[in-house]
């Protein structure tokens, strides 16, 4: 499972004109679900995101996370994460998990979040979406926990 988290001042998401999801100051995180992802990928990931320290404590230095922080949670769903871009000038998708193992596990992890967290808010999956934020920095991550069949991958900045 991959998140694409960027630590965001605010952030939205809006369907059909609606904003369906909508947070201030916290993560904005799009997230790629892969075949070989589970729950158990799902766990991992939300307890990075939770856990993952990239925001500026009282000395300015990246030390905090978004629950210390008592920031807001923005996941949106973004199969296109999980694209083989390695050849050609055309994207495949077929590391991407079926649309509804995606949905299920990305309903699994929103569900996860909503419990251990709040305020958590969600794009909607399937649906076109109109994502807005302001990125704070900009500060992007790309982390991936990796289903088992496969190594672990994260791509990070080391002490962090």
């Amino acid at each position: 499972m991959i998140g694409l988290l960027q630590r965001v001042a605010d952030a939205r998401v809006e369907v059909a004109g609606e904003i369906v999801g909508e947070i201030g100051p916290g993560l904005l995180v799009l997230v790629g679900v892969e075949h070989g992802d589970g729950e158990t990928q799902a766990d991992r990931l939300l307890e990075r995101l939770l856990g993952y320290r990239i925001f500026a404590d009282p000395e300015g230095k990246m030390n905090l996370s978004v629950r210390e922080i008592g920031g807001g949670l923005l996941l949106v769903p973004q199969f296109t994460l999980a694209a083989d871009t390695g050849k050609g000038m055309r994207p495949s998708f077929t590391p991407a998990a079926p649309p509804v193992e995606g949905e299920r596990l990305f309903g699994y992890l929103l569900g996860q979040a909503r419990r251990q967290h709040t305020p958590v808010t969600a794009g909607r999956f399937g649906a076109h979406m109109r994502v807005s934020l302001t990125n704070d920095g900009p500060v992007t991550f790309w982390l991936h926990a990796a289903p088992a069949n496969r190594a672990a991958i994260s791509r990070q900045t080391p002490a962090q």
